[in-house]
Parts: structure tokens; C-alpha cells; sequence
């Protein structure tokens, strides 16, 4: 990842709070023979070095894969256009361009799969406690009838990336003045509120 170390975040709990922002990370595996697979899928950050998630037995991810490579797992967390005419330097000489600001974690390491359906109930139980936390009346796996998890779970394989590195990158305005960071947060508080709250956070 190109990654100048302005924007550089090297902070443990700023790279595991992009991690749980992330809704939908990539997870990148070199295949047994040759190429590059990739998925979407939500993976849980399990401190302090295990991302799990999983997929359908359909998915040929799971059986593809190179397990003596490693895995790469790409996170997003807030992004989103910056336009040039929140800086307050565009009227004052007008040398401003577009540009992107975002936050994202590359985590690194071994991926092995998990078709033993105890822990798989742990891995489905995790990542649904996590995404349902929050709501008024959250939904658990136990609500549904046992029977039926355990047809579901036949249908699917977890998957566990045991993270060897992880590099962040916050790209959020530091390299523009005060007074245009402040000028970026206040435009995309309007239309990107997420971004905004983001970059205060930075600071």
C-alpha cells in the first residue's frame, strides 16, 4: 500500500476501530494454481490476532486457496469525495484540486478454514451478536430452532485469517492547512457525515 507517512496510522486501537467500522471487507487469497481470489464477506476482529467470518460451501474461496501463502484482508472504513471549494485556499489563489480522503487497514496473514460445526456456531454467533448489538429488540441465533441453525450451518465454512501485520493508512486532509482541514470537515459534515466525525477524531 502506498502509504506516506503523513498518513501513516500505526495506532492499535485506531486500526482495530477501521476494522469494526468496515462493513464489508475484501478478503484476497492466492490461489493453489495461480491467480488471485477474492471475497466480500464481514469478518470480526478477535483480539488480538484472529479476523473470523465465513462463506457458503458454494463459494470455491474456501477450497482454492494456497494455505502456505498468505491471505490479505482489505478494510474501508469512512471515505469519501473532498471538493475543492471547501478550502478556504481556493478563493484565496485558487491552486486547489478534488481529491479522496478515506481510512483503511490491510491485515495480513494465514487463513485456515473451520468445518466443525461447534466452533462454526461460535464464528455465526459472533459476528450476528456484533452486527445486532444496538438494536432495540437484536436478534439472536438461539431464536431460531436448533434444527434449522444446524441445516444452515452445513451449507457453510468458516474462515479464521490469524493476522500477522497489520499497516493503516488515515488519509484525512493532514497535509492541507488548518484551515482548510477545517473548511473539509465542515462541507463533508453536510453530505458525509461519517467522514467528518472521522477526521475530528484524527486530530
Amino acid at each position: 500500500m502506498y502509504n506516506p507517512p503523513a498518513f501513516a496510522e500505526t495506532r492499535d486501537e485506531a486500526l482495530h476501530a477501521i476494522m469494526c467500522a468496515s462493513s464489508l471487507p475484501v478478503l484476497v487469497s492466492p490461489a493453489r494454481g495461480g491467480g488471485l481470489l477474492a471475497t466480500h464477506l464481514p469478518l470480526l476482529f478477535q483480539a488480538p490476532d484472529r479476523l473470523v467470518g465465513h462463506v457458503a460451501k458454494g463459494n470455491f474461496h474456501w477450497r482454492d486457496f494456497d494455505p502456505a501463502q498468505d491471505s490479505l484482508a482489505v478494510f474501508t472504513a469512512a471515505e469519501g469525495y473532498v471538493s475543492p471549494s471547501w478550502y478556504p485556499a481556493k478563493e484565496e489563489h485558487g491552486r486547489v484540486v478534488p481529491t479522496w480522503n478515506y481510512s483503511v487497514v490491510h491485515a495480513t496473514g494465514r487463513l485456515s478454514i473451520v468445518e466443525a460445526p461447534e466452533p462454526l456456531l461460535e464464528i455465526v454467533t459472533a459476528l450476528t451478536n456484533r452486527h445486532e448489538q444496538g438494536r432495540a429488540h437484536p436478534w439472536a441465533v438461539s431464536d431460531a430452532p436448533d434444527d434449522y441453525i444446524a441445516a444452515q450451518l452445513k451449507g457453510i465454512v468458516g474462515l479464521v485469517l490469524t493476522i500477522t501485520k497489520l499497516e493503516g493508512k488515515a488519509k484525512l486532509s493532514q497535509n492541507r492547512s488548518q484551515a482548510d482541514q477545517d473548511g473539509v470537515i465542515a462541507g463533508a459534515a453536510r453530505v458525509n457525515p461519517a467522514l467528518a466525525d472521522s477526521m475530528k477524531r484524527r486530530r
